[in-house]
């Protein structure tokens, strides 16, 4: 039992936007796994709670990841305060811009892509020297199903994405013999706040959209029920632990099973039906034919 709570023991790691939704998950299995965890985000309040929860295991330092130097900051702190750094969780991030084409704006277009790719890539290059003195490392991306399919997310947002998981496989390349693995996390539909932005969504109505998602989620996709930031979080350890240490390059699916094939291939309501309309017709058909 002690080695399965311990898949991280040793280990320094780094996770953004660390104060809510997956990465408040990932803050939390990284701990039970024995890592120290160094936090960036922008909700001081939450990071100094999240300090205080975990004395001793995890620390807090304002970070926008807009900001380049503020990413620096945030690796060399890692690095002093635990003594290294091991891993990084390229997470925080948001929905950006929910403009059209027919809409679209260079501030807009921009404002989404230095928020979801471009803090990624400085991310993992603030990582690079500190990992480089551990003698390797492991990198995660949070990219998107959306990245790799239209209809799932804005689409800055959508584009951005998809360009997390080509970094991802470029920078896997670029660093392969550096020992710093890069991998990515494609999340599907999961419960966090990033459907309910307080811009957008009045504070009453947050609860009713996720209560909503989450039972739509056996009509959405084939696992039943509805995603939660655990369930990142985990693939997180997974590509964080040395269980993936043959593992670079890659974006893993965590959504659910709703990339699988179309809704028919696995609901058996739709292929009950599908089949009834079949058999009607046959009847149909040999009626006439029996005329």
């Amino acid at each position: 039992m002690e080695g399965l709570l311990s898949r991280l023991k040793g280990k320094v790691a780094v996770i953004t936007g660390g104060c809510s939704g997956i990465g408040l998950g990932a803050v939390e299995v990284f701990v039970a796994q024995g890592a120290k965890v160094m936090v960036g985000d922008i909700d001081d309040q939450a990071g100094a709670a999240l300090a205080a929860r975990f004395d001793g295991s995890v620390a807090y330092q304002r970070c926008d990841v807009m900001e380049e130097r503020q990413i620096e900051a945030l690796m060399d702190a890692a690095a002093a305060r635990f003594g290294g750094l091991d891993i990084v969780f390229n997470n925080a991030g948001a929905g950006g811009s929910p403009n059209r084409m027919e809409d679209m704006t260079g501030e807009a277009w921009d404002f989404s892509h230095n928020l979801l790719l471009r803090s990624v890539a400085l991310g993992i290059r603030y990582a690079i020297p500190h990992m480089k003195a551990r003698g390797g490392g492991s990198i995660i991306n949070t990219a998107s199903i959306a990245g790799t399919q239209a209809g799932y997310g804005p689409i800055a947002y959508s584009v951005a994405k998809a360009g997390v998981i080509h970094l991802t496989r470029v920078a896997a390349a670029d660093l392969a013999r550096d020992r710093i693995r890069v991998n990515a996390i494609c999340p599907g539909l999961i419960l966090t706040n990033i459907f309910t932005p307080p811009e957008r969504v009045p504070p009453g109505m947050a609860g009713m959209v996720k209560q909503t998602m989450a039972q739509s989620a056996p009509d959405t996709q084939p696992i039943e029920k509805p995603g939660l930031p655990e369930d990142i979080a985990h693939a997180a350890l997974f590509f964080a632990s040395e269980e993936s240490a043959f593992v670079t390059g890659t974006h893993l699916m965590v959504d659910g099973g709703l990339f699988v094939g179309p809704r028919n291939s696995w609901d058996p309501e739709m292929r009950a039906e599908r089949q009834r309309l079949a058999d009607e017709r046959l009847t149909a058909f040999q009626a006439a034919q029996a005329e």
